[in-house]
């Protein structure tokens, strides 16, 4: 058993799952049903641990594999001396799976029962086994699926959910209509999108894993979507050289941070200092210039409208930053237009996505950094549209933009053409101004250090949501500020010291 927070760095997609469970059988000369006695075995280990106490079990099972989970189970725990109680979408042998069939069979042959959707529930329930739908469903759950997922979410007894949470979409983590809230989710065999993504995390619960015994047939296999987590840091922070200096870890040139705005861009700025960037250059207006240089003096700084500044400027930076509070009139625009002409990485957040979403520039070397707002018009098209399957918006907007794409939300997905990966960090106290402006230098800073603009991406995405973690498991999800984030990255962009 992998336990949360140890959970696999592979994703499959849900399209791939069926054929690959098959592969993995005839692999190991197990037969399918073996596969579902493991997961049978795996509910009850995992109820076992998790809650030892509890005596009364209810099970809801679905006609599916996810269901024939839930039969085994039931007699599992039946046999060891449990009280269970199973309720079934359809009590018709007919009407399930091969394997189902099997175990509704070896259900029934102990002297289980099974009580139809609308049976009364027992008075004592300790917890609750959601076997419904599993990662099959592609629909608005039906009426009868429906009623049974309202009245668990009602009841008080935890919910342990079999593979997900039944009326989550295992695709996309989209939800169509009710959904079950879980209090833990195990997993089996692999991780699938929908566990990350989207709206899984206000479903999903506590998410655990175990591969059933195949593990073995998957280690040469390569996922199509990968999962960071803060264990992956090592992997791209190595050690600096005793030699090195400044000029080896990248010349960043920041410009954005109209009057009004310039916090913006200061944060990103000050945010690629913090992770290490060698040499920050600002241009902003004029007006912003001393309070920024009384505040953070390691930051050049100078006046955004001098011509020949900027064209200097742009010459003498290895990255270039741009759109952070930087605003829409006509000085921007120019100054967007000749950046976009620049073949050096560069980074675009903020005013300078809303301008591309005038322009459809494809571009190679740039990082393109959107929430979901800016998404629906760079793809124009609504917000809903992006929510409802966040992991083709992202592909969308590589297609349609090249170069990296940050697609910013609960479970981040980052994409390049050929790669995706998902970062498994960060929560809903980052849910303030700022927090995005501090991304963008981070990510920044990691380009400088000589990152590829894919891996800056992805590590400076779980730097980000690592020490907003931190934060919110020390003071609670609310009144954390972006800037909070300043005073504990260190230990993030370092995961080769000892923490103090």
């Amino acid at each position: 058993m992998v336990e949360k927070n140890r959970l696999p760095y592979s994703v499959w997609p849900i399209k791939s799952l069926n054929k690959l469970e098959v592969d993995a059988a005839c692999y190991l000369n197990i037969s399918l049903y073996e596969i579902m006695l493991r997961a049978g075995n795996a509910i009850c280990n995992h109820i076992s641990k998790y809650w030892p106490d509890a005596i009364n079990w209810l099970f809801l099972c679905g006609h599916g594999n996810n269901g024939g989970d839930g039969y085994v189970a039931a007699r599992i725990a039946k046999i060891s001396g449990k009280k269970v109680t199973l309720i079934s979408y359809s009590n018709e042998i007919k009407d399930l799976s091969r394997e189902a069939q099997i175990a509704y069979n070896e259900w029934i042959s102990i002297g289980g029962k099974i009580h139809e959707v609308d049976a009364k529930w027992p008075d004592k329930i300790d917890i609750i086994i959601d076997a419904l739908l599993g990662t099959g469903i592609n629909r608005v759950p039906n009426s009868a699926y429906s009623s049974l997922i309202k009245k668990a979410n009602l009841h008080s007894a935890p919910i342990l959910s079999v593979d997900i949470p039944s009326g989550l979409f295992a695709s996309n983590g989209n939800v169509l209509g009710n959904a079950i809230y879980a209090s833990h989710t195990l997993s089996f065999i692999t991780l699938k999108p929908g566990q990350l993504i989207g709206k899984a995390r206000d479903f999903i619960g506590e998410l655990h894993y175990i591969d059933l015994g195949l593990s073995s047939f998957f280690l040469n296999k390569k996922a199509p979507i990968l999962r960071f987590d803060s264990s992956c840091l090592s992997y791209w922070l190595k050690p600096r050289r005793p030699t090195s200096h400044k000029g080896d870890y990248g010349k960043l040139l920041f410009i954005g941070g109209n009057i009004g705005t310039a916090g913006a861009i200061f944060m990103a700025a000050e945010a690629a200092l913090r992770t290490g960037a060698g040499l920050v250059k600002l241009l902003t207006y004029k007006e912003n210039i001393a309070p920024i240089v009384g505040t953070r003096p390691e930051i050049m700084i100078d006046d955004i409208k001098n011509e020949y500044v900027l064209k200097e400027s742009l010459l003498w930076a290895d990255i270039i930053i741009i759109g952070p509070g930087l605003g829409n009139n006509n000085l921007a625009k120019d100054i967007l237009n000749k950046v976009s002409l620049s073949k050096k990485p560069m980074i675009w957040d903020a005013d300078a996505l809303n301008f591309l979403s005038t322009t459809k520039d494809k571009c190679c070397n740039r990082i393109i950094t959107p929430h979901s707002g800016e998404a629906s018009r760079l793809l124009n098209c609504s917000l809903d549209e992006i929510e409802k399957d966040r992991l083709y918006t992202a592909r969308c907007l590589s297609n349609q933009y090249g170069g990296i794409v940050v697609l910013k939300g609960a479970g981040t997905i980052i994409v390049e053409e050929g790669k995706i990966a998902i970062a498994d960090v960060g929560n809903a106290g980052m849910a303030s101004g700022g927090m995005g402006d501090i991304l963008t230098g981070i990510i920044a800073a990691l380009v400088g250090q000589q990152l590829t603009l894919f891996d800056a991406a992805c590590a400076g995405c779980i730097v980000h949501g690592t020490a907003a973690d931190e934060l919110a498991s020390n003071r609670g999800l609310r009144g954390i500020l972006a800037t909070d984030l300043f005073k504990i990255l260190w230990k993030f962009i370092n995961p080769d010291i000892k923490k103090i």
